[in-house]
């Protein structure tokens, strides 16, 4: 159990750093960020990884048992399977309860922090890199270019600099024949040493004058043989958000945080609803003060013909009376179409909670569903080791994990309950767990190869036979 859950560790953090490689290459990032980042990654997959290497684990060991003869052994001396699988049973529920106390308590602070610290390195700008004969805008209000540079002593040649920082253009410029360029040990600040160099910068001048023919277009030029530029350097390192950034994430909460959520949210969409059917009958539909007062139980004792009321309006009117009607038929068709959209996106937020609240459960029942699904199948293949049980293993969990998604994806978007999209996963691989624990049992052949092969033969054989007494006829 413990080598394939961390095999399967490996391979889940590798696609995990394969997802999130882009916003991780080229930020200069210490190691122990990094080391801290996949620290968490590493907390957040455990409830990924426990049902897959119980699986695999499951499978490992009764196909050892098996290959071994041992499984034969216990069977000649009155040992049934079911009693066999007794002890593992126990260690699965409590690995199964182990899981959802860990998802509970440990999983929800560990995203609080994984999601905190990658917004702060995707908010982290590239290590600045000055390439030669390109610009570079990475420091905010300058463009630097340089046409060579020498890889021994850095020497850099023909460098250009333009300063905008005053956002009315590229008015200061400066242009020198080399320089060196470092970045301070607190990398805050950037040091450019220029030699042989001019600096030239328009005067702006005032904005009545500009507005004028008379400019004149003042300037100024300086030159210099060493001049040093210091450049504040901002966003390049590593800032640390706090953790209330992402505390309200429905990935950073408990069970019981996540039921108070899920309440308040449906309350605010109850209370939404409300507010845009009193809107929709106000404003929209019926603008009539008196119509949301008036008695509805009450008998009608009259009614009138519209169209004849229309009919008898001055058309200068008919048209005045449809213009404000379609008026109103449109704005009631805005508001319906913004109330519809906000409670849209209300209830998938609200989902998204519920989801996470039954995520809780369905993984940790998950190690369960596995066991009884390898435990078996372990018994009735009879191998060991690490060849047809990843085969198998993994076959079991992609489908696990493409259903498991699909039926959360109906769920985040409306189109099944949360409670059928998290758990139709384990209600569909639950009764194969116990068709193959029952066949296990019994010991079944289902899995054996020579009882196809000569299943076949035997159909071949009738096939041919067949034949020949059908041409004999």
């Amino acid at each position: 159990m413990v080598m394939t859950f961390f095999i399967v560790m490996f391979i889940l953090l590798m696609q995990f750093l394969w997802k999130y490689i882009d916003d991780l290459v080229g930020k200069g990032l210490d190691v122990h960020v990094i080391a801290e980042l996949l620290l968490y990654a590493s907390a957040s997959l455990v409830p990924m990884a426990l049902p897959l290497s119980t699986l695999l684990a499951s499978l490992m060991t009764l196909g050892n048992l098996g290959e071994n003869n041992e499984l034969l052994a216990m069977k000649s001396a009155g040992i049934s399977l079911p009693r066999i699988m007794r002890p593992l049973i126990v260690v699965t529920v409590v690995i199964s309860m182990g899981a959802f106390f860990f998802s509970n308590n440990v999983l929800p602070y560990t995203n609080l922090k994984m999601s905190t610290l990658i917004w702060d390195v995707r908010q982290q700008r590239p290590e600045l890199q000055i390439r030669v004969g390109v610009f570079n805008d990475d420091i905010e209000g300058y463009s630097i270019k340089i046409a060579d540079r020498d890889p021994k002593t850095s020497l850099m040649r023909n460098v250009l600099i333009y300063d905008h920082r005053s956002k009315e253009g590229n008015l200061m410029v400066t242009v020198a024949d080399s320089g060196y360029m470092h970045i301070t040990n607190d990398e805050k600040y950037m040091v450019i040493t220029l030699y042989n160099g001019y600096t030239y910068e328009e005067l702006l001048e005032s904005r009545a004058v500009r507005r004028t023919d008379n400019r004149k277009f003042p300037a100024r030029r300086n030159s210099f043989d060493e001049q040093v530029v210091l450049l504040e350097l901002q966003g390049f390192g590593l800032e640390r958000s706090g953790d209330d950034l992402f505390k309200s994430s429905f990935h950073a909460l408990n069970l019981t945080q996540l039921s108070a959520a899920r309440d308040s949210l449906s309350a605010e969409i109850e209370k939404r609803k409300e507010t845009a059917i009193n809107n929709l009958l106000k404003h929209s539909l019926f603008q009539n003060p008196f119509h949301l007062s008036r008695d509805s139980s009450a008998i009608v004792t009259y009614t009138f013909d519209k169209d004849s009321l229309f009919n008898r309006l001055p058309p200068n009117v008919q048209e005045t009376t449809l213009a404000r009607a379609i008026s109103s038929a449109r704005a009631a068709k805005s508001s319906v179409s913004t109330a519809a959209t906000d409670l849209n996106n209300r209830s998938k937020h609200m989902v998204r909670h519920t989801i996470e609240w039954h995520r809780k459960f369905a993984l940790s029942f998950a190690c369960f569903v596995f066991f009884f699904i390898g435990a078996p199948l372990g018994a009735i293949i009879r191998k060991g080791g690490l060849g047809m049980p990843v085969v198998v293993s993994v076959l079991f969990f992609v489908v696990y994990y493409v259903i498991s998604l699909s039926g959360e994806k109906f769920a985040r978007e409306l189109i099944w309950d949360p409670h059928l999209g998290m758990w139709v996963s384990s209600f569909i691989l639950l009764p194969l767990g116990v068709f193959l624990s029952y066949k296990a049992t019994t010991d079944s052949v289902i899995m054996n190869a020579d009882f196809y092969i000569n299943a076949f033969k035997k159909f071949i054989s009738f096939n041919r036979k067949a034949r020949q007494f059908f041409k004999q006829s």
